[in-house]
Order: structure tokens, then C-alpha cells, then sequence
């Protein structure tokens, strides 16, 4: 009776691993670092800011004041992608952002439809200088985490589980950002599931 309970409590340990398995511990280390370099910056401070690499992030709207803190901080580049005629925009950013020394392209997304093309010109985009740090922001980072999950899986090969984590650290997509996502995978003949990834019912809701 003893072993059948050790055995038990071995399997179940076993299939506790399965479910629940860390992350590789150099990654965990560096998302450590990455985090710890952003609240050392002041970064950490911009609406829902999330450093996926030294090169490149997402966030909400920064105010004129961290515009100055993330050309400090040595971006290159930013990319607006909601509408400027959005009450909590920062009037006359491209001039803060240039004024800065640091380039400004702004990408204009229908919150209730983003298409296929509107991830193409900002990969395009990215694509072109990816050496360039970059910031991708909208006003409160649900455009531009969703363009960043993409932007990862597609051309830097992230896994789907991986880049999922950190749009759930955002947001829960709604049924037509979620139907923008498998459209936009299907365009470059990838599919947004994977074994352990939980795309929760609102995203399958309908419209």
C-alpha cells in the first residue's frame, strides 16, 4: 500500500510538471533583467509597458515627459497606431518624438477593425531597420501587444505559448481582435494554437 502511494504522489507530481512546466531558467533570468532595467529607467512608469527584448517593446499612450525618458533611454524608433484624434492622445507627438532625435511613423488601426494590411506595413516597418529599438504604443497597449504577439511569432519565431503569455499580461482579446489574429497567422500559414495555449471563451464569443 506504501508503494501504490508513493507512486501516486510520483505521478501526480509527474503530470503537475506536465501542466504547469517553467519556463527554461535563462529565460526566466532574463525576463528578470529586462524587467529590473525598465523600473531602474523609469520605463516601467508608461501605461502598460512591456519589454519583450533589448530592441523592442509595446505600451499605452507615454506622456510628453516620457517621450524625453525613452529617447534617455536609447529608442530609435516610435510607432503610433491608434488615432490622434483619440481624447487622450499626446497632441503633437511626432514633433516631441523627432525633436528627440528619434524617428516617428505613425500607423493609423480601427479599433473595431484592424486588418491584415494594417500588420503588414507596420512589420514592413519594423522589418526594414530591426536593429533600430523600438517602441510600439497606442493609447493603453491593446493595438500594439496584439501587433507585437504577431509581430514575434511571425518574423522572430517566438513561440505561439511564449508571445501568448505576455498578450494575456495585457489584455484578453476580444472576438474581433481574436478573429484578426487567426486571420493574420493564416495569411503567413501559421496557426495561433499550440498544446498548451488557452484561448479563453470570450475570444470565441461571436462579435
Amino acid at each position: 500500500m506504501l508503494a501504490a502511494a508513493r507512486a501516486f504522489v510520483r505521478d501526480s507530481h509527474k503530470e503537475q510538471t506536465m501542466r504547469f512546466r517553467a519556463p527554461p531558467w535563462p529565460a526566466v533570468i532574463l525576463a528578470c533583467c529586462i524587467q529590473t532595467q525598465a523600473l531602474a529607467s523609469g520605463l516601467a512608469d508608461i501605461s502598460n509597458y512591456r519589454q519583450y527584448s533589448e530592441l523592442f517593446s509595446s505600451s499605452g499612450q507615454p506622456s510628453k515627459q516620457q517621450i524625453s525618458l525613452l529617447a534617455n533611454a536609447g529608442f530609435q524608433r516610435i510607432i503610433y497606431l491608434a488615432l490622434t484624434s483619440n481624447q487622450t492622445a499626446l497632441a503633437g507627438e511626432d514633433d516631441l518624438v523627432l525633436a528627440s532625435g528619434m524617428e516617428y511613423a505613425h500607423i493609423a488601426v480601427d479599433f473595431s477593425r484592424p486588418t491584415v494590411k494594417n500588420f503588414q506595413l507596420v512589420a514592413a516597418l519594423l522589418q526594414q531597420d530591426p536593429e533600430l529599438k523600438t517602441l510600439l504604443h497606442c493609447q493603453i497597449n491593446l493595438r500594439a501587444s496584439t501587433f507585437a504577439f504577431l509581430y514575434r511569432v511571425i518574423f522572430l519565431k517566438v513561440p505561439v505559448l511564449q508571445a501568448k503569455a505576455a498578450l494575456d499580461s495585457v489584455w484578453v482579446p476580444d472576438p474581433v481582435w481574436y478573429r484578426f489574429i487567426v486571420d493574420t497567422l493564416a495569411h503567413y500559414q501559421l496557426s495561433p494554437d499550440c498544446q498548451a495555449c488557452d484561448w479563453g471563451e470570450r475570444e470565441f464569443d461571436n462579435p
